[in-house]
């Protein structure tokens, strides 16, 4: 069951992921027509949106954006960042997104902050638990299956839940870029924007994929813990 569970999420991931790297490939081919790259029009949204606290920086790797709301620093890829297509303004503006709920206090990205720390150490002790009970039947200990089920089921529920709150954090930032470059003229109507928009919703799946895996290795778990009381 544990490796149909894993093949079956492993391919969801996986799929989510190419279609977004199709689409992100295809669309970074496709020049928008306002000539900005990712760091102009990321600049821009900042500026009408009354940011100032916010600074924008390159960063290596492919797909590597990400708002730092910590360090309130956006960091853009340094193809999207020195590009000028409809995929790399789609992104810096998806970006930009979550600035602006930063700065309106967007309550699900307050809850995802908040959670971030709980998260993490819930991630690190679904590793940790699989590998001393592993270890531990090696030595001669016995553990309690039912309790070990238990703790990997409240784990799993914390992941699941960050994935849940992240959900309306990420559309919401899509839902906002895709407004504000239509407002900036950034990308133009048409076959700029449909590209945007695909490359945008593919990277809203990547987001799905996650949530969906973590809620069936939550279920899995309760009901081991379940079948182990039983």
């Amino acid at each position: 069951m544990i490796w149909i569970l894993f093949i079956g999420t492993m391919a969801i991931s996986l799929l989510a992921m190419m279609m977004l790297k199709m689409a992100y490939a295809k669309y970074s081919k496709l020049p928008a027509s306002s000539g900005l790259t990712g760091a102009e029009v990321a600049q821009r949204i900042l500026d009408v949106n009354g940011i100032r606290d916010v600074t924008i920086h390159s960063i290596p790797g492919s797909l590597t954006d990400h708002y730092d709301p910590t360090q309130k620093t956006l960091m853009l890829s340094e193809e999207n960042y020195h590009g000028r297509s409809v995929a790399a303004l789609g992104v810096a503006a998806h970006e930009c997104g979550h600035a602006i709920q930063h700065q309106q206090a967007y309550a699900p990205l307050h809850w995802r902050m908040a959670a971030v720390g709980a998260t993490s150490f819930a991630s690190n002790m679904l590793y940790v638990i699989p590998m001393a009970g592993f270890f531990g039947h090696f030595v001669g200990l016995h553990f309690n299956y039912q309790w070990i089920a238990s703790i990997m089921a409240l784990c799993m529920g914390v992941v699941m839940v960050f994935q849940l709150i992240t959900l309306p954090v990420e559309f919401d930032a899509s839902a906002r870029a895709k407004k504000i470059l239509a407002n900036l003229g950034a990308v133009a109507p048409g076959a700029e924007t449909a590209g945007m928009n695909r490359v945008l919703n593919m990277a809203a799946l990547t987001y799905v994929a996650a949530f969906i895996s973590s809620l069936a290795y939550f279920l899995y778990y309760l009901l081991r813990a379940q079948s182990n009381r039983n």
